[in-house]
């Protein structure tokens, strides 16, 4: 056993640990754009080349002196805060704008994608259990069910942005619409995965309901005073971040994690457009650059590729990948169709949902710290999250969706009010993991 590092020890090996984390990150995402591929793919990949799966098996000394425990332990505590910023600026680019007009059937939409890949994934979940099930928390089996459920309900807000942006549907009907479904969907997901980390995270059902129940009071706080006394401010920076961390600190403390914190922290800013733009520049360099790429590492420390080492392991994965497609892919383009949209029409839809990415690893790594997961299935669906991200971008080119808005045929070209009720999918994103076109 290694002897305790002294602090100036840490920093000579984490300053040159993180510079390697951000050309490989530069460098993966730059190669992820060059193949059609959302930067965030590239920058995930990465990660996980940097840890066990890779780097650790063909130069593990270089592994080990790179990333000592140490180090990642203080990684960890960073890769948190990104966490914590990222998901703020994913409320904080939320626009309930892009609901009108499309209220009723962006809400069927995104409910059925929701509600079908939550039942496909906890009915596998009952027979996954008693080989990959986690062994913490007070869930069992019933938190387990509910958190791979909710698992394979979520959207990758970010990524379907970016996709919006790159084949030119963002000012188009189809993409109003799609935008409009992905944001009730991410909210219904996000309240849903929160009562699931309250039951897996309590030690009965009278601490889950005091945790559902403080839980609800602090939403209603922040949604009906502190959004009000904000709506009409503009915030300058370090209250906005003292706001943030506040909220997450007070979510970590109620028992439903802190991402959630970040992500009310953004919804109940005030929605002016420039305002938000510059919160959204000012911040975003540091996230991106830095601080998710660092848990893009922490993540690649945790993914074990080399655990998925048997046609049974692997099977498992394809089961899960093809539950995960079925249930959002399906469940969104069937909807889309019964509630008017041309099969063309619904299966973009349908692709443009299905897409995970990071959204998706930040919800498994919730449920591996909180031990309802084992690292095998964390890496089984930490695969099926890229597969799902990465099939999103040929699967619109063979639909031929890839051109730019008014090239298109008729429905794909812009709606006369397009502009005006989609300006945020696209708006204040700047982020890799998002719309920033250079990327």
């Amino acid at each position: 056993m290694s002897a305790p590092m002294t602090s100036g020890e840490v920093i000579l090996h984490a300053l040159p640990a993180l510079c390697l984390i951000v050309v490989a990150a530069q460098l993966a995402g730059r190669l992820a754009a060059r193949m059609g591929q959302p930067r965030v793919l590239g920058e995930i990949v990465a990660g996980i080349a940097l840890g066990p799966s890779l780097l650790g098996l063909l130069w593990p000394q270089a592994h080990a002196y790179v990333f000592p425990s140490q180090v990642l332990g203080a990684m960890n505590v960073l890769a948190q805060l990104g966490l914590v910023l990222f998901m703020f600026l994913l409320g904080l680019e939320i626009e309930w704008s892009a609901l009108r007009g499309q209220g009723r059937k962006a809400v069927a939409i995104s409910q059925v994608s929701v509600l079908l890949p939550l039942l496909l994934g906890a009915g596998t979940a009952l027979w996954l259990y008693p080989r990959m099930g986690g062994d913490g928390g007070g869930g069992g089996v019933l938190g387990f069910a509910l958190f791979l459920g909710a698992a394979m309900s979520i959207t990758a807000f970010p990524v379907l942005a970016r996709l919006l942006l790159e084949t030119g549907l963002h000012r188009t009907r189809i993409g109003v619409l799609t935008i409009a479904c992905a944001a009730v969907d991410d909210v219904t997901a996000w309240c849903l995965l929160a009562v699931v980390v309250a039951v897996v995270g309590s030690a009965g059902v009278l601490q889950a309901l005091l945790t559902l129940t403080l839980a609800i009071a602090y939403v209603c706080l922040m949604l009906f005073v502190v959004r009000p006394l904000l709506a009409h401010r503009r915030p300058p920076l370090w209250a906005v971040l003292s706001i943030v961390l506040m909220s997450a600190w007070t979510t970590e403390l109620i028992g439903i994690h802190a991402i959630f914190g970040g992500f009310l922290a953004g919804v109940i800013m005030p929605r002016r457009q420039a305002w938000r733009t510059e919160v959204h520049h000012r911040l975003d360099a540091m996230v991106s650059q830095l601080l998710l790429p660092v848990f893009f590492v922490t993540v690649g420390v945790t993914t074990r590729i080399d655990a998925l080492n048997s046609w049974y392991f692997w099977g498992i994965t394809a089961l899960l990948t093809a539950v995960a497609i079925a249930g959002k892919l399906g469940g969104a383009t069937v909807t889309a169709r019964l509630t008017g949209e041309s099969w063309r029409d619904s299966t973009v839809i349908g692709v443009l949902m299905n897409t995970r990415g990071l959204t998706e690893i930040v919800i498994l790594t919730v449920g591996l710290q909180l031990g309802v997961i084992t690292e095998t299935l964390f890496t089984a669906m930490v695969v099926m999250a890229l597969i799902t991200t990465f099939m999103a971008a040929p699967l619109l080119r063979r639909l031929g969706v890839g051109q730019m808005a008014g090239e298109g045929p008729p429905e794909h070209r812009p709606a006369p009010t397009a502009a005006d009720a989609q300006p945020v999918a696209v708006g204040p994103e700047r982020s890799d993991y998002a719309t920033h076109s250079p990327r």
